[in-house]
């Protein structure tokens, strides 16, 4: 119940045209500092796509406002309760996109895309013999969490997506596909641009897995792991009924759902890492990260240079990186 926390994170989008996005944000940011809100919303003349949380009350004035304008009325929010604020600062950026595909001929959403699936409708064709899903997040994100037997596309980026499926199209001919994200936002795209390539049977699960997680029938099954949310949270729940953990510790490949970022700023790659191999491995992805000037594990727990060597001697390395 969201009475027992004080704290609410609202996740949305909604394609809609947006005239002079820059002015727009401009004056978005202001409406959500002057509320209190903390979150990141991008802005573009395709719509709105945003994360934000507040209180109750701020989140409540925050959704009243919002539909009583015309454009986005219609808007579904997605509400997580918490017990702090999920970001530390409030952004409103203008972008050229909502979400980065960077096709020629961009996908309208409102023109073209893959049939909307309830929660329920996806359980069900999730398990016809003849269906492929496709994650359609980036590779870190299906790591710590994905639908049993969903596809993994070998991308770091979305924009990389159409051309992955070019390349393995052979999979998919003659199947009937289902793709999924965290909130609905990409499949949006996605979808419409898999039935522009001639994809006959293409469906989305629509609301997400953040949807498919609360919906009180499905309960979350067939997820296994944790779903990766951009913010401080990191990974919400979305099993209800068992809890199957997928990730794998980058240092050892025991079971583990703990991200962590490189300690390297000039890496800052995401790794599934135990607070223990975080602390012997300087929170460090390589030898170079660990052994790098700028370590932020190294500053942040204050070690000398000894102590540096004596952590790398226990796991066979020493400080032959040059320091610059």
């Amino acid at each position: 119940m969201t009475e027992n926390k004080p704290y609410r994170v609202l996740l949305y989008y909604m394609y809609v045209p947006i005239e002079n996005p820059e002015e727009f944000a401009a004056q978005h940011l202001q409406f959500c500092k002057d509320l209190g809100l903390k979150g990141r919303i991008l802005v573009a003349g395709e719509g709105i796509n945003g994360t934000v949380s507040g209180t109750i009350e701020q989140t409540d004035q925050y959704m009243k406002t919002m539909k009583e304008d015309a454009r986005f009325a219609e808007m579904v929010f997605k509400v997580d309760e918490a017990d702090v604020h999920a970001f530390k600062k409030m952004h409103v950026r203008p972008r050229s996109e909502l979400v980065t595909l960077r096709l020629e001929d961009d996908i309208d959403p409102n023109q073209i895309t893959g049939k909307h699936l309830s929660p329920k409708e996806f359980f069900e064709a999730m398990q016809d013999d003849e269906t492929v899903v496709i994650d359609a997040r980036n590779d870190y994100e299906f790591d710590l969490g994905h639908f049993r037997g969903a596809i993994r596309p070998d991308i770091k980026a979305f924009r990389e997506l159409p051309e992955w499926i070019r390349e393995n199209k052979q999979q998919f001919e003659g199947k009937k596909i289902l793709t999924y994200c965290t909130g609905g936002i990409r499949c949006e795209k996605f979808s419409g641009w898999l039935v522009k390539e001639g994809f006959e049977d293409v469906g989305q699960l629509h609301g997400g897995i953040v949807t498919y997680g609360k919906d009180p029938e499905v309960q979350g099954k067939l997820w296994d792991g944790q779903c990766y949310v951009f913010d401080e949270r990191i990974s919400v729940p979305v099993n209800q009924t068992e809890h199957v953990i997928v990730g794998k510790d980058y240092f050892t490949g025991e079971p583990c759902e703990r991200y962590v970022n490189c300690a390297n700023p000039e890496c800052n790659k995401q790794i599934i890492c135990s607070e223990e191999n975080e602390h012997k491995y300087l929170r460090g992805c390589t030898h170079e990260c660990r052994v790098h000037p700028r370590n932020l594990y190294v500053k942040e727990h204050g070690l000398t240079n000894d102590q540096v060597e004596e952590r790398l001697k226990e796991i066979g390395e020493d400080l032959t990186v040059t320091q610059g």
